[in-house]
């Protein structure tokens, strides 16, 4: 058997500059929809549940969740932008119109993935198609 030995040689840079790490913050100030835009995507949600025979989730803190995340994308992107997805460029979605509220899935198919408007077959839905401004500004004050 013969064993035979390498030899690699390897340059070590005599000066090591550590590569630059980049460093980005986000910082998220916490703001809350107006009080118009709230009350505009209430009426809007109570007359779409009635047109489209769907009812609001049987636990209204969903129902009024759905709805500010509503009204705090009309507010700060002009379009009342699901606020139940991930988007890598909400302007950009909001200004195609395809997850506006109501989304096309949910004019199309009546699948409202934010649970905001149920068939009266899904298991979480309620008997109401009405919600009060009360009742959204009760179910969120501890948010």
């Amino acid at each position: 058997m013969n064993l035979q030995a390498s030899h690699y040689s390897v340059g070590i840079p005599l000066t090591f500059t550590a590569p630059t790490k980049r460093i980005s913050h986000v910082i998220r100030a916490k703001a809350e929809p107006t009080d118009k835009s709230v009350e505009i995507m209430r009426k809007f949600s109570e007359q779409y549940a009635r047109r489209s025979g769907t009812y609001f989730c049987v636990d209204k803190g969903v129902t009024s969740v759905v709805i500010k995340g509503l009204a705090d994308h009309k507010d700060s992107l002009g379009a009342p932008l699901c606020p139940c997805r991930h988007y890598d460029d909400k302007a950009a979605e909001a200004g195609q119109g395809f997850w506006n509220c109501p989304c096309v899935p949910m004019r199309e198919r009546k699948e409202c993935h934010c649970m905001l408007f149920l068939t009266p077959d899904n298991d979480f839905a309620g008997q109401d198609q009405t919600i009060t401004i009360e009742e959204i500004k009760e179910s969120t004050s501890k948010m």
